[in-house]
């Protein structure tokens, strides 16, 4: 595209170019390429012997409610929720759990999501969090991969589950369960506080805390490794630094959560981030258009992320309602996938009184990136915000490797202490992904503006993003070629202006195969999580590849555009 390898030309209000020839702000070396924060660095706690359970509950707030959950009204108080956390790691560890042991949460938004999360890691060990909707080879693959011991999920998995030779707990889906049922009695059995306190076991910043699974810049699904010292960094720079440049007080803000918590944006804030502002959070179990502006009527909430189409869903909704239901919204974070221009001008249309931002990051970052930030001068609507405290970036041509200044497209490179250790068992895959300077390569491709402003324009990587969840062709792949009658098989993305991309796949039949589109659709159906569906299919007579073999995305989008 040329579009990438251009220059902005940027105007001042007297219509002078804002950069003179040569001349770049203090943020940016010209000397290095080096992209630094403008602003001033966050210190981070320097003791190697803290947990990020042990921080989060370090600091000191008026919060009052932590945790509501919608569908019954009931409550966590932050006076409590420490108590409930200490009580679950104390059954845990009565069960045998201990530091290092691999615990799956395979669970929808709860109240009780993040004391599981907590509880596990306040006793050293791992947790993977995965997509409660995901199929069962798909969690077999997971269970083989991290070494899993033990499983917390809905109660209609605990016996799928076992049968993996998995020990899986059910997890209530609200708060006002019935004690006494069967399926619930050992989770309340953990959280009842029976076992008296365990004892403190020897946690180290660098000590994994969390292995996400994320396409990364190419290929499969790979385990992203998060330390302690990670996720203290994300709580430290990407929540507690944000909430103190707005006036009013984060225990004042109610967030609704929405967002799944399995993913790296929902866990980075509803289950660890705002726990340590004393902010209330509701939490909806799943996504529902009118729901979400009944809970923001009820609960007064102020601050709610999303993601593109639940963005526009909510404009769309607000368009029906008074303006009092939606008065208390202070603000809408968007993150996940790019913001287009149509959904950010419906969204100020209908909701002109509330602060709409968009933030970037990764889960190989610990969601640590950027964030957007209004104010009288700027509104940039359109950006993904500025970086983030104690980050650096660098903007790289992605052929001749050159670092690009401030108005020119390339590849973004982030580095800073929310960059993760490494793939779990995939050294070639982390030394592709992180340099040994430390400088993560994201594969997207943005230029910073004269007021330090990021823009995104597109990306290299591969990777799928279908209502900001990633989808790996990789992935689905794999199971297409597995089918008896289909010789080859690659996926590309279609642009949809309702769920950002969806997957498309080009199949190559065997010869005499009369194998139907329906039929290819129905097999990876039932092979992986709703989400991940092949949406079409479209019969080709070979698959474009290099000469070693790796598909030839591009002509495979190219392509694309003329079937369609």
């Amino acid at each position: 595209m040329a579009i990438l390898n251009s220059h902005f030309s940027f105007q001042t209000e007297g219509g002078q170019p804002a950069l003179a020839l040569g001349g770049h702000p203090n943020w940016y070396s010209r000397g290095t390429g080096i992209y630094s924060s403008i602003y001033p660095s966050v210190p981070l706690p320097t003791d190697p012997f803290l947990d990020v359970v042990s921080f989060v509950f370090s600091h000191r707030h008026n919060g009052i409610s932590a945790l509501t959950d919608y569908s019954s009204g009931c409550s966590i108080s932050y006076s409590k929720l420490l108590l409930l956390v200490q009580h679950m790691a104390s059954g845990l560890h009565h069960m045998g759990v201990s530091k290092g042991d691999n615990v799956l949460l395979l669970l929808p938004n709860s109240v009780y999501f993040p004391i599981v999360f907590l509880g596990v890691l306040s006793l050293g060990a791992i947790v993977t969090t995965m997509n409660p909707l995901s199929s069962m080879p798909e969690i077999k693959k997971r269970i083989l991969d991290c070494g899993v011991r033990l499983s917390f999920t809905g109660f209609e998995k605990v016996e799928k589950l076992k049968i993996l030779g998995i020990s899986a707990i059910g997890v209530p889906e609200t708060m006002n369960f019935d004690q006494t049922q069967v399926h619930f009695s050992t989770f309340y059995d953990l959280i009842s506080g029976n076992y008296g306190m365990p004892p403190k076991p020897v946690i180290r910043q660098q000590d994994t805390a969390v292995i996400m699974y994320s396409s990364g810049t190419t290929g499969v699904s790979k385990g992203v490794v998060l330390s302690h010292g990670n996720f203290i960094a994300m709580v430290e720079v990407f929540v507690r630094f944000e909430a103190s440049q707005y006036e009013y007080s984060p225990s004042t803000n109610v967030y609704l959560a929405v967002l799944p918590m399995f993913h790296i944006y929902g866990l980075s804030l509803f289950v660890l981030g705002l726990l340590s502002l004393g902010s209330s959070i509701v939490v909806m179990r799943k996504f529902d258009h009118g729901e979400v502006v009944k809970a923001i009527g009820r609960y007064r909430v102020t601050h709610f992320p999303a993601v593109p189409p639940i963005l526009r869903a909510l404009s769309e909704e607000a368009k029906g309602v008074g303006e009092n239901d939606l008065e208390s919204l202070k603000q809408v974070s968007c993150g996940a996938a790019p913001l287009s221009r149509k959904y950010i001008d419906e969204f100020l249309q209908v909701l002109p009184h509330v602060d709409l931002i968009q933030g970037y990051g990764l889960t190989e970052s610990t969601a640590v990136g950027t964030r957007g930030f209004n104010t009288a001068k700027f509104q940039k609507y359109s950006s993904v915000g500025l970086l983030a405290p104690n980050m650096q970036a660098k903007v790289v041509d992605w052929n001749s490797g050159f670092c690009m200044p401030p108005g020119s497209f390339g590849e973004l490179w982030l580095r800073g202490p929310g960059i993760m250790r490494e793939y779990f068992k995939n050294p070639e895959a982390t030394m592709m992904t992180v340099d040994k300077d430390g400088w993560l390569h994201t594969g997207d491709i943005v230029c910073f503006d004269k007021d330090g402003y990021i823009h995104i324009s597109d990306r290299i990587k591969e990777v799928i993003k279908y209502r900001g969840f990633q989808i790996a062709p990789a992935d689905l792949e794999a199971i297409l070629i597995s089918h008896p009658e289909i010789l080859d098989a690659a996926v590309t993305a279609a642009i949809d202006e309702e769920r950002g991309e969806i997957p498309i796949a080009f199949v190559v039949r065997r010869p005499g195969s009369l194998l139907s589109e329906e039929a290819v659709i129905n097999y990876v159906a039932e092979q992986v999580a709703p989400y991940k569906k092949v949406r079409k299919v479209i019969f080709a007579r070979y698959i474009p590849k290099s000469a070693a073999g790796k598909i030839l995305r591009r002509e495979l989008r190219s392509l694309l555009k003329s079937k369609l």
